[in-house]
């Protein structure tokens, strides 16, 4: 069997180690006679998986005791309406629009509340994020919410922004788990699991206490962020392959070394590609050196007439999903933490190669 480098966006590559030990897993784990996909979510089999998979990330991320994770469903865009409704208390959210995850963000929020685009890098094309003294925040808004990286188009915040008082929020669904953060400078933190954690269908919150139970009455008791507090993540029955999966990718993190260990690789494998990409005319990045994704790196060809050659060309040498989200075109390749520098490497002699033949 030969695996190919997936740089795909999400779902995306996942650890080998963890796909070898969920196949060897998979009819029967750890002696119970069942599968995890077979196991009862309140059997003590599965409760000892969910309860290890959330210490392991409580740990990873050093998170304060007190905030809860909750275990959900429904992805970033499900968040996108269970966020405003737990937390708009009847007051209005600033946003900051980044691109297009961050639209989609603030369009969702606007059916629940009052919405104030506090700063937008839109002049731009989404190629930067707006200077924190460009901001006009609203000092009574009930939160500020960022999009901590952009899939779609490729910024990144290399800061956290200081809001003073007023709690921040933050999608981190294609960078959480990819280097350190402070947990206590945000109210709360979510994102699906798609990218760094996990298969599709989990995602996580990180949610500071004194946030719960403020929820509208209008809101689903299974998105009441008090109610599956208070259940554990178990008031419904939660994604628990996905959680299963989830909590062998934080021992595998913690296994290499943990956040600061994935930041050191991170950075480096960004910085392989986007020097390259620097280098030679034949390629170019749109985004602004100071808020590059180490995630997400759009690209594009000086002549987009060669796009479907150089995707055929990289399928053929193992390189696949490299093509860009069709809203901005180009190309993007999707380095998570389970991308080794192996596949950066890869890519890098391809870009090379096809820019000495078609250059």
């Amino acid at each position: 069997m030969t695996r190919v480098f997936n740089f795909s966006a999400g779902p995306a590559v996942l650890p080998e180690p963890v796909l070898r030990q969920a196949a060897a897993e998979m009819l029967d784990w750890q002696g119970s006679g069942m599968s995890v996909m077979e196991m009862s979510h309140r059997g003590p089999q599965f409760m000892a998986i969910a309860a290890a998979a959330m210490a392991d990330l409580r740990a990873l991320l050093d998170v304060p005791a007190h905030y809860r994770i909750l275990f959900m469903q429904g992805g970033a865009i499900g968040q996108n309406a269970i966020l405003p409704m737990n937390l708009m208390r009847g007051k209005g959210a600033d946003y900051v629009d980044t691109g297009e995850w961050s639209r989609r963000s603030i369009a969702e929020a606007a059916r629940y509340g009052r919405v104030n685009v506090a700063a937008s890098s839109e002049a731009s094309r989404y190629t930067t994020i707006p200077p924190r003294d460009s901001w006009r925040l609203d000092p009574d808004a009930a939160y500020v919410h960022i999009c901590s990286n952009e899939t779609i188009g490729g910024v990144q915040y290399q800061f956290t922004p200081e809001v003073g008082a007023v709690p921040l929020v933050a999608d981190m669904s294609s960078d959480i788990l990819s280097r350190p953060i402070e947990v206590s400078k945000y109210a709360l933190i979510y994102g699906g699991a798609q990218k760094n954690i996990g298969p599709a269908g989990l995602t996580i919150v990180i949610v500071r206490e004194d946030l719960l139970g403020h929820a509208m009455a209008l809101t689903p008791s299974a998105f009441d962020y008090k109610v599956v507090a208070e259940h554990d993540s178990m008031y419904n029955t939660p994604p628990t392959y996905a959680i299963y999966i989830a909590g062998l990718v934080f021992k595998w993190l913690q296994a290499e070394g943990g956040l600061a260990a994935m930041a050191e690789r991170n950075r480096s494998k960004a910085a392989l590609l986007y020097d390259f990409l620097d280098a030679t005319p034949f390629y170019s990045s749109p985004v602004a050196r100071d808020c590059r994704s180490w995630m997400n790196v759009p690209f594009r060809l000086a002549d987009d007439r060669l796009d479907a050659a150089f995707l055929a060309g990289a399928e053929e040498r193992g390189l696949v999903q490299l093509k860009g989200h069709r809203v901005v075109g180009g190309m993007r390749a999707s380095i998570y933490n389970a991308m080794p520098i192996e596949g950066v490497r890869a890519l890098v002699d391809y870009l090379r190669e096809f820019a000495a033949r078609h250059g």
